[in-house]
């Protein structure tokens, strides 16, 4: 039986969707149907559709009490918006339902496992933050949260495990036996990610600590994900607290892929390497579903704790979900691609080769914010160009742009110019391979966002941008001769 606070949530939602200008919406990107969104939490498939929820406050477009938004779809591109699955209706989760994952369960019914998070006062008279892990099971639509909860509490936690830092479970099963990895802060401040298992999905037992940071990676550890990958074992995890280390890692929140080797059956994971997953701007919290064809799927929200401050006053909206994207490993790295499913939605086609690039160019047909655009540069002679530069929703006045730098093989994001009247931030640069001044990149737009893709996936980067839609023109530039190769597709739904 849904709460009073749900069928609030519900209704409000319904009520308020259709003020909503339609400009606020992306094309083919999640967004909630009105106020917050931020995690992506339950991405899973069930009875054959792809499921995703999300961490949500419908009421305003600031952070507040989290329910769980609900959408799904039979292709990564459209998206059928169903209702609210969860509200902080019952004594565990009173102040949010916290990040969680999602799985079907051996008797069909979707389990979904969630953080609850409450306010106790502690044997010192102080007041403290208690997150523990519940559940909910339904039918695809409706959950019911189990009397029992919370399943996973402090009495589960290692010796030292923190109950204040202690979330975002993600929930897997293997036969008949269900699997959580959950974040947790230790001893020394940093975080870990923490094994469980279950036979019933109610009665959980502590297993290891799969991996910890020992304050080399931030601090805390937040939403994990654990998967066999071409024939390796990844953890995903998003850190808070991050230093910078080089052009890798920047400082404040950040999301790290360590790659290794599992034995399952004494639950060990050695690390044998660590990357960003991302090299953008906006890019946290991502999770990953395995489709029936074997591909491993992941999806992230694409903003930064760090950026939420760019917000225009007046939004119906706030926070969209990345372009779901497939993963793979190749030479020890983490690579990612869009869906292939995008491609069935594009449109016209323009294609250039061996186009001379020096000063700044416009080329007829290589313009809009809804499109498929992969470009390959390459030195014109012997003599090697300094800088490559990709200027993006263009109109005069407003631009971002990609600059690619030979001397030390950088590839630079730069939205200083895209039209937010705040301070935040807008600049990224990262290292990609060597490869003599020749290098690919695929860019994918859908008005207020971008995703780059480098040299067939073996990076992605990722940010918003504020420019309004207007700005349409795209253009190409660099210091020295470059030969240039476009070949773009509007994206039409």
């Amino acid at each position: 039986m849904a709460s009073e606070m749900l069928l609030k949530a519900r209704a409000f939602e319904e009520k308020y969707m259709p003020f909503v200008p339609k400009e606020e919406r992306p094309l083919f990107h999640v967004t909630g149907g009105v106020g917050w969104i931020n995690d992506p939490n339950g991405f899973s498939v069930y009875k054959g559709e792809y499921h995703l929820f999300y961490q949500y406050h419908p009421y305003s477009t600031q952070w507040g009490p989290m329910h769980w938004g609900h959408v799904k779809t039979k292709d990564f591109i459209k998206w059928e918006r169903l209702p609210i699955a969860l509200a902080p209706d019952t004594e565990p989760d009173k102040n949010g339902c916290f990040s969680g994952g999602a799985v079907e369960m051996t008797d069909g019914r979707q389990l979904l496992v969630y953080t609850g998070r409450k306010t106790i006062r502690s044997a010192s008279g102080l007041m403290k933050e208690a997150q523990t892990q519940c559940i909910a099971i339904g039918d695809g639509i409706d959950y019911e949260k189990h009397p029992l909860n919370p399943v996973i509490g402090a009495s589960l936690l290692p010796a030292g495990g923190s109950t204040e830092d202690f979330r975002d479970p993600k929930v897997w099963r293997e036969g008949d036996t269900y699997y959580v990895v959950a974040g947790n802060r230790t001893p020394d401040g940093s975080g870990a990610i923490l094994l469980y298992e279950s036979k019933d999905a109610v009665n959980w037992s502590f297993v290891t600590t799969l991996d910890m940071s020992r304050n080399e990676f931030g601090r805390m550890w937040e939403c994990p994900d654990f998967f066999s990958l071409d024939g390796q074992q990844v953890l995903l995890t998003s850190p808070q607290e991050m230093l910078p280390m080089g052009l890798e890692f920047h400082a404040g929140y950040g999301t790290v892929c360590m790659i290794g080797t599992y034995d399952p059956e004494k639950h060990r994971f050695d690390r044998e390497g660590a990357q960003a997953i991302d090299y953008g701007l906006d890019f946290y919290a991502p999770q990953t579903l395995e489709t029936p064809d074997g591909r491993r799927v992941m999806i992230a929200w694409m903003q930064n704790w760090s950026t939420t401050a760019a917000k225009k006053l007046d939004a119906h909206l706030y926070g969209e979900m990345t372009l779901p994207r497939e993963l793979s490993i190749r030479n020890g790295r983490l690579y990612q691609n869009p869906v292939r499913e995008i491609e069935n939605y594009r449109g016209h086609r323009v294609v250039y080769r061996n186009v001379l690039i020096h000063k700044d160019t416009n080329l007829m047909g290589i313009e809009g914010r809804a499109l498929d655009m992969t470009i390959h540069i390459r030195p014109a002679s012997s003599t090697m160009f300094n800088y490559f530069y990709m200027h993006l929703a263009k109109d005069g006045r407003f631009v971002t742009t990609v600059r690619y730098k030979t001397a030390n093989n950088t590839v630079r994001i730069d939205r200083s110019h895209c039209g937010f009247a705040h301070d935040i931030v807008n600049v990224r640069e990262f290292l990609v391979a060597p490869s003599g001044g020749e290098l690919k990149m695929r860019v994918i737009l859908d008005k207020h966002s971008l995703e780059l893709f480098i040299n067939d996936g073996e990076q992605a980067a990722t940010s918003l941008i504020y420019t309004h839609d207007g700005a349409q023109a795209i253009s190409f530039e660099a210091d020295g001769d470059v030969l240039l190769d476009v070949e773009k597709y509007s994206l039409i739904f």
